[in-house]
């Protein structure tokens, strides 16, 4: 890793933390610390339950627990069951909290323009476009890819959504049926893997590798949730399966893609997959690639 790299990283978390007020208990001038403050923004108007925030805010349940009873003991936040199921705890603003709420908002959106009003309107553009692009790497960068069940539900919901996009975009419609088969035991070790994306314990994106045999394996199932395109998962996914199949003494990977799916078809282009004659039946398929492993 480049030294350059992660000292610029400590640089922006210390100029940050200063100017947004993180390193004081009096945030935003309420007499409060920031947490106390982002999760009072995370119950909001409508509240969330407690696993959510958790999830969300990826915070350990005790140190929750702890900000949560801060928070009822100023008379800001109640709990009770959830409506749907009691085991669920939901947390809700008082009307307190909500005025709290209010003020919170008034002085942050005041925060950001003091913020900005000293720069000229070239500075601000600068400034807000770097903001995006900081938010959207530091996204990316809270993705993790990591194996999972092919039965598990998430597992599920990531082919299933991958299924009805093939079924919306090619011109014929999409039955899996036809096509070369994917089944959850071929998607296990030893005959293969299937490696789900995550963000904030979100499934957002999936990869298969099964295995064809004499040293061969085949690419499955890439697909990534439209909301998370754009942040460098499919990349993540191919390199983590080509790892996967190295692992798996394998020495050349193969696929097929349609010709409406060019994204596809220029994300192995550029990795190094080469075109090759059909090598199976898939009534789908218009384009074969194939890439000899180092």
């Amino acid at each position: 890793m480049d030294e350059r790299q992660i000292e610029q990283v400590r640089s922006f978390n210390r100029s940050v933390t200063r100017r947004i007020g993180a390193l004081s208990d009096d945030f935003l001038g309420r007499g409060r610390p920031l947490a106390e403050s982002r999760l009072l923004f995370e119950i909001g108007s409508d509240g969330a339950d407690v696993r959510d925030l958790r999830a969300r805010l990826s915070l350990d349940s005790g140190y929750l627990s702890r900000l949560l009873r801060g928070l009822e003991s100023q008379g800001l936040v109640k709990s009770q069951p959830a409506p749907d199921d009691a085991r669920v705890r939901r947390v809700l603003l008082t009307a307190k909290g909500r005025r709290e709420f209010e003020a919170l908002d008034r002085l942050s959106q005041d925060f950001a323009t003091s913020l900005l009003s000293p720069l000229g309107e070239a500075q601000r553009e600068r400034l807000t476009r770097a903001m995006a692009d900081v938010e959207r790497l530091m996204r990316a960068a809270a993705v993790v890819i990591e194996p999972a069940d092919p039965a598990s539900a998430d597992a599920r919901a990531c082919i299933d959504a991958y299924l009805r996009e093939l079924d919306e975009r090619f011109d014929t419609g999409f039955d899996a049926t036809r096509g070369p088969s994917a089944d959850p035991q071929e998607l296990v070790p030893p005959s293969g893997v299937l490696l789900l994306a995550r963000l904030d314990e979100d499934a957002l994106g999936c990869g298969a590798l099964k295995v064809l045999g004499d040293g061969a394996g085949e690419i499955k199932r890439m697909w990534v949730a439209p909301t998370a395109r754009g942040l460098g998962i499919a990349q993540r996914m191919l390199d983590a399966l080509e790892a996967r199949a190295h692992a798996m003494s394998l020495h050349t990977l193969r696929l097929d893609t349609n010709r409406t799916l060019l994204e596809a078809r220029a994300l192995y282009a550029r990795n190094g997959y080469v075109e090759i004659p059909r090598y199976n039946d898939n009534p789908y398929a218009d384009y074969w690639f194939e890439k000899r492993l180092a």
